[in-house]
């Protein structure tokens, strides 16, 4: 963080961000960058509806406790959040990643039908509402890729309309399950790494 200070000070960068860091990684970049006047932007990290990590990792408490951006990666699932692979099984590296293999996979379909349900309400796509839900969490950012013009004007059309409070509620409630089984994988990663 001491480079990173040096790096604005001359001029180099505007700002400090990081990637995948832990909340306590995290205060302690902030602190080290707060002793040479210098805020931590941002941290970017795996957030999505299918995973919920931040959230129960203290990543997202502490993003909003010290006015830190949480950039959101993956905001899409890797398109499971689109719909596009209910109906045909993805091919190449997805077909072997969560969420689209055994019971998450199955545990997908009603969350689609969710976001679909809502989206015709606003003439708007799976993938656009799931990207309104993370719009809408304060002190987040996502960053959906795309591949050509049509995804980059798909993924905008989410700013176009706000969800309801009692639609972000729903979308919270089917996903629950998704937000308790990141924290599961998030402790078996940690007892691992013991």
């Amino acid at each position: 963080m001491g480079r990173m200070a040096d790096a604005v000070e001359a001029g180099k960068i505007k700002a400090v961000g990081v990637s995948n860091y832990s909340a306590g990684q995290m205060r302690t970049a902030y602190q080290a960058l707060a002793r040479r006047g210098i805020p931590l932007a941002s941290n970017q990290v795996q957030y999505s509806l299918l995973h919920r990590q931040p959230e129960t990792n203290g990543v997202l408490d502490t993003c909003r406790e010290l006015g830190i951006t949480l950039i959101a990666y993956q905001p899409l699932a890797s398109g499971a959040l689109t719909g596009k692979y209910l109906d045909s099984q993805p091919v190449g590296i997805r077909r072997f990643r969560e969420p689209f293999r055994g019971a998450q996979f199955q545990a997908l379909r009603p969350v689609v039908t969710l976001l679909r349900s809502i989206g015709d309400h606003y003439g708007k796509t799976p993938g656009q509402v799931a990207l309104r839900w993370l719009l809408q969490q304060e002190s987040v950012v996502p960053i959906p890729g795309a591949r050509n013009a049509d995804q980059v004007i798909h993924n905008a059309g989410a700013l176009s309309f706000t969800l309801t409070a009692e639609e972000m509620a729903y979308l919270d409630e089917a996903t629950q399950a998704w937000r308790t089984y990141s924290w599961l994988m998030g402790s078996v990663v940690r007892l691992r790494g013991r």
